[in-house]
C-alpha cells in the first residue's frame, strides 16, 4: 500500500512540476522581453543624446528596476535548469553517498533561505506600504512597488527547491546531473 501511495504522490509531483516548468518558461519570456525593452530604451537614450534631443530621462532608473525584476523572474528558471552559480568540484570528489547527502543539505538550506527572504520581504513590503513610503528619483513611485517582487521571487525559488528535493528523492543515490550546466 505504501509503495502505491508513493507512486501516486510522485505522479502528482511530476504533473505539478511540468506545469510549474511552463510557468517558469513564461516568466523567463517576460524577463527576455524586459531585456529587449531595456535595450531599446537605452539605445533610444544614447541616440537622442547624440542628436541633441536630451536623452530619455528615466532610462537609468528604469534600467535599474528592470535588471532587478529580470533577476527575480529568471532565477527560478536558471535554478531549475542547473544554470545558476554552483561550484561542485568538491561534490564531484566526494564519495557518492556523501555528495548525495550534501545535495540534500544544499537544497534544504536553499529552501530555508527562501522562506526567510519571503518572510522578510513581505515584512518590509507591508511596512513600506503602511508607511506610504515613496521613492523620489526621476520618477516618483511608491516604494512597495519595488519591494513587492522580492517575496514573490523567493516563493518561486522555494517551490523550485521543493521540486529539486522531490527529483533527488526519486533518483538513484548520487550526485545529481540535473542541477549542473556543465559536467
Amino acid at each position: 500500500m505504501k509503495r502505491g501511495r508513493f507512486v501516486e504522490v510522485s505522479s502528482v509531483m511530476e504533473r505539478l512540476s511540468g506545469w510549474y516548468e511552463r510557468v517558469l518558461d513564461s516568466l523567463m519570456l517576460v524577463a527576455c522581453l524586459l531585456l529587449l525593452g531595456m535595450a531599446v530604451m537605452i539605445g533610444a537614450d544614447v541616440l537622442s543624446r547624440n542628436v541633441g534631443a536630451g536623452g530619455v530621462a528615466v532610462s537609468n532608473e528604469l534600467s535599474e528596476d528592470i535588471l532587478y525584476l529580470m533577476t527575480l523572474l529568471a532565477a527560478p528558471w536558471l535554478l531549475r535548469r542547473g544554470q545558476h552559480i554552483r561550484v561542485d568540484i568538491i561534490l564531484r570528489a566526494l564519495p557518492t553517498r556523501a555528495a548525495w547527502t550534501l545535495e540534500w543539505v544544499g537544497d534544504i538550506v536553499g529552501l530555508f533561505c527562501c522562506c526567510y527572504f519571503v518572510w522578510y520581504g513581505t515584512l518590509i513590503t507591508v511596512a513600506s506600504y503602511s508607511a506610504g513610503s515613496i521613492v523620489i528619483k526621476t520618477l516618483i513611485t511608491p516604494e512597495w512597488w519595488t519591494l513587492a517582487p522580492l517575496p514573490v521571487g523567493f516563493v518561486l525559488l522555494g517551490i523550485e527547491f521543493i521540486f529539486r528535493m522531490h527529483r533527488l528523492s526519486v533518483a538513484e543515490i548520487g550526485l545529481r546531473d540535473d542541477a549542473v550546466s556543465a559536467a
